[in-house]
């Protein structure tokens, strides 16, 4: 295989975009196994001087993630998102204004490898989120086990992560007077498997449970397509009924969480590492689906809003695919 080195006289922020995303890579897929390796140590060498206050105030702490959370405008504002965001680059564009007296929940797609985009988008100072959507605050939703990590879970808390519980989202979307987004990556982890560059499968079909939710809270229902997200990462071929889909599986089943082997370009050259491609994210946020408040929905009340949801989605796939390099023959996979 031919090697294609960086070239030496790179541009300082160019430098700086690509440490951001290395730093972002870390923090998500080593410093969780960091935390948890200190908080075993510690344990393990009974500095309980250091253990045990923390320890109790996990204990007091356990439910924040599902009370709102608890974030920091210093750490969303650090310098490195900044840099992430122009790695991509990262864009937020709004087709429609959002009322904010209402809840909403931001259903996001496709989960990609690692969602970039919601990321960049949701939980840093650095998007036009604010600018948009003024009188909104965003709630980015991730799986609860992160939030069960000793030391790692206060920093993800610190960048305005939440749970996905049901718990959660409910505690999001039952503010009075409005003003709140639960933006759920519905695809979930197993969407993340069929991340391949070109193909836009969706794991929908069978994800309710976030209208059902919107529904009992009365909170409009807004699709959300982050075009390029598939782009950032190559996957080892995993076709349906291959052996390493099926071990994919079984361990996503196992552990909550998937385990795609993607690769991309490295730190300083272009053709093999773990490094995303420079491939820029147009997160979309399509027009909101109005809901009336319904605690106690019937089946074929979630059916008729689920169907609905999915058209929206669709229309809003077809109506911007061309202005982001999509061939008009390609269309989204329900699944």
């Amino acid at each position: 295989m031919k090697v294609e080195f960086a070239p030496l006289n790179i541009p300082l922020a160019r430098r700086l975009q690509t440490a951001a995303v290395v730093y972002w890579l870390l923090s998500f897929l080593v410093f969780a196994g960091v935390c948890l390796g200190i908080a075993v140590f510690l344990i393990i060498r009974n500095y309980w001087f250091l253990y045990l206050p923390y320890l109790t105030w996990l204990y007091f702490d356990w439910q924040t993630p599902e009370q709102g959370g608890r974030r920091s405008e210093w750490v969303r504002s650090w310098a490195v998102w900044r840099y992430f965001k122009d790695y991509f680059p990262i864009h937020l564009i709004k087709t429609q204004d959002l009322d904010p007296s209402h809840n909403y929940i931001f259903g996001f797609h496709p989960h990609g490898v690692l969602v970039a985009g919601a990321f960049g988008n949701f939980s840093t100072n650095y998007s036009a989120f604010k600018e948009l959507f003024p009188g909104l605050t965003s709630y980015l939703h991730m799986l609860p086990y992160w939030f069960r990590c000793p030391l790692f879970r206060e920093y993800v808390l610190s960048a305005g992560l939440v749970s996905v519980s049901k718990k959660s989202v409910s505690h999001v979307l039952s503010k009075e007077g409005g003003g709140n987004i639960s933006i759920i990556v519905l695809g979930g982890a197993e969407e993340s498997l069929d991340a391949h560059p070109g193909k836009f499968t969706l794991f929908i079909r069978q994800r309710k449970g976030f209208v059902k939710t919107a529904l009992t809270h009365g909170a409009y229902l807004v699709p959300v397509f982050s075009f390029g997200e598939n782009e950032l990462f190559n996957q080892v071929s995993n076709p349906k009924g291959s052996w390493l889909r099926h071990v994919q599986d079984k361990l996503q089943k196992m552990m909550g969480f998937a385990l795609p082997l993607f690769h991309a370009r490295g730190i300083f050259q272009y053709s093999f590492g773990l490094i995303p491609y420079r491939k820029h994210i147009h997160t979309v946020v399509g027009r909101p689906i109005p809901v009336r408040q319904t605690l106690n929905p019937t089946s074929e009340q979630i059916e008729e809003l689920h169907q609905t949801y999915m058209e929206e989605l669709r229309k809003l796939f077809e109506e911007h695919k061309g202005k982001y390099g999509i061939p008009e023959n390609e269309a989204l996979i329900f699944r």
